[in-house]
């Protein structure tokens, strides 16, 4: 249920309200809003009494919330939220566009790749630090050195940095290094990570697990935002089903369903989907014109001779024209 306050209401009276929700034996969430602010009630077990709250002083209406995800709901924050990471927002009006490596090798292979990514219309660098890897023999990563090697990518571009975190173990130093956390597909339900992730200073990107409807991958990100940290980006990146024609299947169609459904930015994953790359330019072509907020690109300058995902990484000439050819898409609906 959503308590929707008079735009007028005092102090007082919102935490009179709020004092009210929570004598009832329930959790209330303060939402400001453009020009009032709303409050959210949670752990409720079953409806809510309206009534209870409906008639107290500063109270303009009473919503029922009918979304099992509350706190990513549109029906508990109809604006679209807007994620600043180091200066670049994403979502409502933003085109956003992370790109770098699968995987960071070296220092001269991420600023290499930085400067080209940068050049073409990047705003945001991508790259593996810590890589979970369906193989134990295949490259899982630098680590920490990598993590440095991002934290000069920012410093020499300008650019902030995006990488995944595998575990809690190595939470804090993701956190400390990076501008941006990604918790991957495989931990897309990692119920210990999320909680992490909702007491996290950093925005989160949250990847859609491989086998996940849109309700569990929403669930997940309620799980970040009920504790607390609302800067959360959804990230579609393609699910599994019985074709071999590419890696993964781009649902495209989960692009308006989240758009609808939650005030979460959203973005595509089109390398992860392809597997590819003579598919990407395609499939991010599609993403943008069915209206995702951004994409995230995998770029290498040496793809034969990538540590990771070289099959599906672009060229930097394809980037550059992947980027020339998303924002004519995007131009057609500002």
């Amino acid at each position: 249920m959503l308590v929707v306050m008079n735009k007028n209401a005092t102090p007082q009276q919102v935490e009179a309200v709020v004092k009210a929700i929570e004598a009832n034996g329930y959790t209330a969430r303060p939402i400001p809003g453009g020009d009032r602010v709303s409050i959210g009630v949670l752990y409720n077990k079953g409806a809510v009494d309206h009534h209870r709250f409906s008639g107290m002083a500063g109270v303009k209406e009473v919503i029922p919330v009918t979304r099992p995800y509350k706190l990513v709901s549109r029906e508990f924050q109809p604006e679209d939220t807007v994620i600043d990471v180091g200066g670049v927002r994403i979502g409502n009006g933003n085109l956003t566009i992370m790109a770098g490596p699968c995987a960071v090798e070296s220092e001269y292979q991420a600023l290499t790749i930085a400067e080209h990514v940068k050049g073409a219309g990047a705003d945001i660098f991508r790259g593996g630090a810590f890589k979970p890897r369906t193989s134990p023999y295949s490259f899982q990563g630098l680590g920490e050195e990598g993590l440095k090697i991002l934290a000069k990518v920012r410093e020499e571009t300008g650019m902030p940095v995006v990488t995944e975190v595998l575990d809690l173990d190595k939470f804090d130093v993701v956190e400390e290094y990076a501008d941006m956390v990604q918790i991957g597909t495989r931990n897309m339900q990692n119920f210990s990570l999320l909680r992490r992730a909702g007491h996290s200073h950093r925005p989160i990107l949250l990847k859609r697990g491989m086998s996940a409807t849109v309700e569990e991958w929403l669930m997940a990100a309620e799980y970040i935002l009920e504790g607390g940290n609302t800067q959360v980006v959804l990230c579609e990146r393609g699910v599994r089903t019985f074709v071999t024609h590419s890696r993964n299947t781009l649902d495209i169609s989960a692009v308006p369903v989240v758009r609808r459904e939650s005030h979460l930015p959203i973005i595509v994953d089109p390398s992860h989907a392809a597997g590819y790359r003579d598919q990407v330019i395609s499939l991010a072509r599609a993403s943008i014109a069915a209206e995702a907020h951004g994409l995230m690109v995998e770029v290498h300058h040496d793809p034969d001779h990538a540590m990771s995902d070289g099959a599906q990484s672009l060229y930097p000439a394809q980037f550059e024209t992947l980027c020339k050819h998303v924002h004519a898409i995007f131009e057609v609906f500002r």
